[in-house]
């Protein structure tokens, strides 16, 4: 069965950054796009970042477009989001999921196209 395994959250002060990894396992298909999505308390699950691990191609939310940036490490079946700049309103659970039916990202990076989750880990941006 598919794992995904999060690190990478913690503390950090305004304007700084921080890489979360999320490291898959078990997939049975050649072709999948991982997502990161984030949820902060008592607002709705929102898509951060996403990107087709086959082919490369990436979705960024309007929300951290020009702070984030996703990229995958093939060998080590891994997916990075590195995040600077970060404010306050960053902070969230964050989790990465996996989809074989969802690689066109640009068009689908939401949660419910998404289909295994990570447990998630937390990133807090305060002073």
């Amino acid at each position: 069965q598919v794992q995904l395994a999060e690190s990478g959250g913690g503390l950090v002060q305004p304007g700084g950054s921080l890489r979360l990894s999320c490291a898959a396992s078990g997939f049975t298909q050649v072709r999948y796009a991982i997502g990161w999505f984030r949820q902060a308390p008592g607002k709705e699950r929102e898509g951060v970042s996403c990107i087709s691990v086959s082919d490369g191609a990436t979705y960024y939310s309007d929300s951290v477009k020009g702070r984030v940036a996703i990229s995958r490490e093939n060998a080590k079946n891994t997916v990075y989001l590195q995040m600077n700049s970060l404010k306050p309103e960053d902070t969230a659970v964050y989790y990465c999921a996996l989809t074989y039916r969802a690689t066109i990202v640009q068009s689908r990076c939401a949660p419910g196209w998404y289909d295994y989750w990570g447990q998630g880990t937390q990133v807090t941006v305060s002073s």
